[in-house]
């Protein structure tokens, strides 16, 4: 593994310290007047999501986690587990829900999806930042039912449900914010 100082922090770069594998959210390198110079951070545990605030002497060494960007496709679902599709390999392998997170309410059969991987390890998925799924299920809209700003409920094709204007029926194809899953426009 490649060792990296504080000096070489970058948002978005991902450490392995002894507690797990980090990624930089933010960091500040302070020199104060008295004393040595130092980095505040803030991590982020990419395998709970949990958020610390981390402080380093300047020039620390630790080690740099090398993730891989690797496409696979989703074929379908096995009870708890997403049957996916190594597109190189051809290999298929299970993965459990908690290892898919917030993908799982984006994706359809077919799908390509791009996995983040630490070694043979999968720590996340790399999503569009929006996705145009179907609506299955929701309120007719009413002719006349038009009140500026008004919502609904849909449930979509993946079983997520968004906040919809009224003029959505069901059958509609809908563009989602992958982000913070709200409905952006009709596709």
């Amino acid at each position: 593994m490649a060792t990296i100082s504080t000096n070489d922090f970058k948002n978005g770069m991902t450490i392995e310290l002894s507690d797990g594998l980090f990624q930089i959210q933010d960091f500040q390198h302070v020199k104060p007047g008295k004393g040595g110079a130092f980095v505040r951070s803030t991590l982020r545990n990419v395998r709970t999501g949990a958020v610390v605030d981390r402080t380093f002497r300047a020039g620390e060494k630790m080690e740099n986690a090398f993730i891989e960007k690797r496409e696979k496709q989703y074929l379908y679902r096995d009870g708890q587990d997403f049957a996916v599709m190594d597109s190189e390999t051809f290999e298929q392998i299970s993965v459990s829900e908690s290892a898919m997170g917030e993908a799982a309410n984006y994706i359809t059969e077919g799908q390509a999806v791009i996995f983040l991987m630490y070694g043979d390890e999968i720590i996340g998925t790399d999503l569009p930042a929006s996705v145009e799924l179907d609506v299955t299920e929701t309120e007719p809209g009413m002719q006349g039912d038009r009140v500026s700003g008004a919502r609904k409920p849909a449930t979509l094709e993946t079983g997520l449900t968004v906040q919809v204007p009224l003029f959505v029926n069901i059958g509609d194809r809908i563009k989602v914010d992958t982000r913070t899953g709200e409905y952006q426009t009709r596709a």
